[in-house]
């Protein structure tokens, strides 16, 4: 405990020298980094922030209020309440549930936007990559412990692709500027066999494997990031509420102006009125739905796209290399990554519906897996398939442009509405501007009075002060994980490597307090055989991260969901049970947590349940 202690202090104590080296800041700023940067600090409760919300009235609004928990909604919640102003988010789900933790995991300066610009001589694309690269480097440096430099490996079959592949990389090393993460570089076949095991020496059409480039961009643990970020912006004093669902928009009566909401909590199922001065549409791909809340007649934004990808085993990939083709003879982007001790594999894209719970197609996977196959010298099945999801991406058009031929993959921020400002498209990459520019709209719209300018590009989240890449090391030797059995006995067992590295890089500087529950409160478990997860971090979750549903510890706070199906099916029971006991659930809630995280797993289609499918057939 005395460790615990220490190490918490060294953590404060670096945060605070953190603080003082920005001397720009001012003392509002310095206040609030300091409390998200407080080893100890807590969020407040689920009832506070919505008595806050609901207290929210037509005489005493707030300054904004955000609808939509994703990379960009909490990105907003967390810019506006740093500049000092007062704010309430709402999400109808959970953070991060929809499109942001169904992405590729790469923060990218974006490699294809440069070769258009270069070949269309199009500074409008170039700007996207400048500015990509930019926010790719303040992303990685505000959460370290969730994100990372990782090398990608481009393979050639020609001299061509060699020239061609070098010089375009180099010139993503030069537009990165100082803001590269590591140079890139050319490898010989034989290297990069040696790099790459499993990448074949022959490709499809019998061209032997000249070489490889490789270069670096990032990667992330998208949901625990876009969570932190909702987070941090609760203990920078946002009142952020999930399983919350705006049901309607409220008008003046006389100017017709949006002036706040009517919210239904979707947990107890009770409805109360919040009033604001400006309201932030930031629900993705749903966001035209809000707009039409407040018009009828609105013009449609939205043109989705449907983004299916693959969780494959270890073996697939090396852990610290990545392979990316950026175009295939059709003309895609195929991809192969280390995350989380699996390999990631992706892309499509394809136009879609609009749904809450978008499902892979068979088609696509078997697309994914027969591209790989020609790039690698190991057979690609079909039952290798750990895991399988679908993400929409929001491609967003400008209502009020005359020219809606092209689709922009640059953000779009406008207010078609009095009062209600949408901000849509864009990518994960760039959360963080897009929300400094929907912020910027919003004080314009509602003449709000912001303490200081945006402060967000040295703000790191929740968990990053303090945190050490070797902090793992202090986790193994400090802690055990003490094991509940069934009879009630306490059996002490060690912190070993992969639960103390997956306990740092996941909760930053805050793993201490997961570490103390698998401690102390003999929840030091695994939920599944083979991977790292504790069933301390269900209740450090259900008390500190806003955790409501099993769902949402599966798919949002753990990525298990994500990464193996099967397993996330073995650890349901368990974590429900935990969850029960966080949250006092009974007999009937818990039955229903099940029936309905059983039927959300149905949803990632791993090749256990085609089988089981084709049987039943």
């Amino acid at each position: 405990m005395y460790a615990a202690s220490f190490r918490g202090l060294a953590a404060g104590v670096a945060f605070i020298v953190t603080a003082s080296a920005t001397k720009t800041c001012s003392p509002i700023v310095e206040s609030l980094k300091r409390k998200i940067g407080d080893p100890t600090a807590s969020v407040p409760s689920r009832s506070v922030q919505e008595s806050a919300l609901s207290g929210a009235s037509l005489s005493n609004p707030l300054d904004i209020l955000v609808i939509g928990g994703g990379a960009t909604g909490s990105g907003v919640a967390l810019d506006a309440a740093t500049r000092g102003l007062r704010v309430g988010l709402v999400e109808r789900d959970d953070f991060s549930s929809g499109t942001s933790s169904r992405s590729t995991k790469l923060i990218h300066g974006g490699v294809r936007y440069l070769e258009k610009a270069v070949f269309n001589l199009d500074y409008g694309q170039l700007r996207l990559v400048f500015h990509a690269l930019e926010e790719r480097k303040q992303l990685i440096d505000n959460a370290p412990h969730l994100c990372h430099a990782l090398p990608c490996m481009t393979p050639c079959f020609s001299w061509f692709e060699v020239g061609y592949f070098w010089m375009g990389l180099k010139m993503y090393d030069l537009v990165a500027g100082p803001r590269l993460l590591h140079l890139s570089r050319y490898y010989s076949a034989k290297q990069s066999a040696e790099l790459f095991p499993t990448l074949a020496r022959k490709g499809k059409d019998k061209t032997t494997l000249t070489g490889t480039v490789v270069y670096y961009d990032g990667q992330m643990n998208d949901s625990r990031v876009n969570v932190g970020l909702a987070c941090t912006a609760a203990l920078a004093g946002a009142s952020v509420l999930n399983h919350a669902e705006v049901v309607s928009l409220i008008r003046h009566d006389v100017t017709q102006r949006v002036i706040g909401a009517r919210i239904r909590n979707n947990l107890s199922g009770k409805e109360f009125d919040t009033y604001a001065k400006v309201v932030v549409n930031a629900a993705g791909p749903f966001c035209d739905s809000v707009r039409k809340m407040a018009d009828g007649k609105s013009k449609p934004m939205i043109c989705p796209s449907s983004g299916v990808h693959i969780v494959l085993p270890d073996y697939y990939s090396p852990q610290g290399m990545g392979l990316i083709v950026p175009k295939t003879k059709d003309g895609r982007v195929v991809f192969m990554l280390p995350w989380l001790g699996k390999t990631v594999a992706g892309t499509t894209d394809s136009p879609t519906s609009i749904t809450s719970l978008p499902k892979p197609h068979e088609d696509e996977i078997q697309f994914i897996l027969d591209t790989l196959t020609g790039y690698l010298n190991i057979n690609v099945r079909r039952t290798d398939v750990l895991s399988a999801w679908s993400g929409i991406r929001p491609l967003a058009m400008d209502p009020t442009a005359k020219n809606t031929e092209n689709m922009s993959r640059d953000h779009i921020v406008l207010e078609d509405c009095p009062g209600l400002v949408t901000i849509t498209g864009g990518k994960w990459t760039t959360y963080r501007s897009m929300a400094e520019d929907a912020v910027n709209a919003a004080i314009k719209s509602g003449k709000l009075k912001p303490s200081n300018d945006c402060v967000t590009q040295k703000l790191q989240l929740v968990g990053s002060y303090g945190w050490d890449p070797s902090s793992f090391a202090a986790l193994a030797q400090q802690y055990v994980r003490v094991k509940k059995t069934h009879g009630g006995k306490m059996v002490p067992g060690t912190m070993d490597t992969a639960a103390a590295k997956h306990l740092s890089h996941a909760y930053g500087s805050m793993a201490d307090r997961v570490a103390t529950i698998a401690q102390e409160e003999g929840l030091g478990k695994r939920l599944a055989h083979g991977h790292p997860f504790l069933e301390a971090e269900v209740a450090y979750c259900a008390r500190n991260e806003y955790c409501e549903s099993a769902v949402d510890f599966i798919a949002r706070r753990c990525r298990i969901a994500f990464l193996d199906t099967n397993a996330a099916e073995q650890a349901l029971k368990r974590v429900v049970e935990i969850l029960a006991s966080e949250h006092k659930w009974g007999k009937s809630r818990q039955k229903q947590e099940l029936r309905m995280a059983t039927e959300f797993l149905q949803t990632f289609k791993s090749s256990d349940k085609i089988h089981l499918l084709q049987q039943e057939a």
